[in-house]
């Protein structure tokens, strides 16, 4: 079953879907590229930790995966004897309380690194709830993503999603529902960003590599919609129903008008 829309499906941004998205797209952009960059390079997908409180858990569409058991209230301590012409004061008050656990949610990324020395060339990130609207992992993000800018390695910054606000930039005030920022290392501060529009399909990149290098190119929405087809997304969204973020008025009527003609999962 095919996606009804040309490009990105908004359906698919729902922070409690978007999990399964993100590692399953960073696989399968993993395996297109590698035989494009091989044998010089390879892509290998790497992991990092951030650490959530409860509400952030909640807020990036990730469950709590602990399940609270109930607890036995404290005994109550009997009451101290009252010694004759002597008021004795009441007992300290027990309460059952919980104390705040910090979470830990892991997100993959990318790297394009070279064979025979192991240095990293090129670093892509797909983002996510997790690093593009929490706070914290915003901020964490953030960083990393300056430390990288400062070196010789390339960046390639995904955002399919349009909730939160976009990362920095320097340049026009663009206005878009999703964008892809290509920075070559050797160009910097120079880079190209593609913004596109929900009612487009995803634009095709090239992925840079070393200066003067032939560039593999990412067909980010053939590989997308051929993801959706092999996963079967379809079974798990509610067309019927608003998208997670909702859409503004004129995309809403134009994504009802999509999914009227759209054949229900079979």
């Amino acid at each position: 079953m095919y996606s009804p829309f040309p490009g990105m499906d908004p359906y698919l941004e729902h922070p409690s879907l978007w999990t399964d998205i993100h590692n399953s797209l960073i696989t399968a952009i993993r395996d297109e590229l590698s035989p494009q960059v091989a044998p010089k390079y390879y892509v290998g997908i790497e992991r990092r930790a951030y650490l959530f409180k409860p509400d952030d858990i909640v807020f990036i569409g990730r469950p709590d995966l602990a399940i609270a058991q109930p607890r036995r209230q404290p005994r109550h301590q009997p009451a101290m004897p009252v010694m004759a012409g002597l008021a004795i004061a009441e007992p300290p008050a027990v309460y059952a309380v919980d104390v705040p656990m910090a979470d830990e949610v892991s997100e993959s990324f990318l790297e394009i690194r070279e064979v025979k020395t192991g240095r990293l060339i090129t670093l892509m990130e797909l983002l996510s709830p997790v690093n593009k609207l929490s706070g914290e992992g915003r901020e964490q993000y953030t960083r990393k993503r300056e430390d990288v800018l400062r070196t010789r390695t390339s960046l390639v910054e995904i955002d399919l999603l349009r909730a939160g606000r976009p990362m920095a930039v320097v340049g026009p005030d663009v206005k878009s529902d999703y964008r892809i920022l290509v920075s070559p290392g050797w160009q910097r501060p120079h880079a190209h960003m593609h913004a596109f529009g929900l009612r487009q399909p995803i634009p095709e990149i090239s992925i840079p590599l070393q200066k003067g290098e032939e560039e593999p190119t990412l067909a980010l929405n053939d590989i997308l919609h051929s993801l959706y087809s092999r996963a079967r997304f379809d079974l798990r969204l509610d067309y019927t129903e608003a998208p997670v973020p909702p859409l503004a008025d004129e995309d809403a009527v134009w994504a009802q008008d999509i999914v009227a003609h759209w054949p229900s999962p079979v």
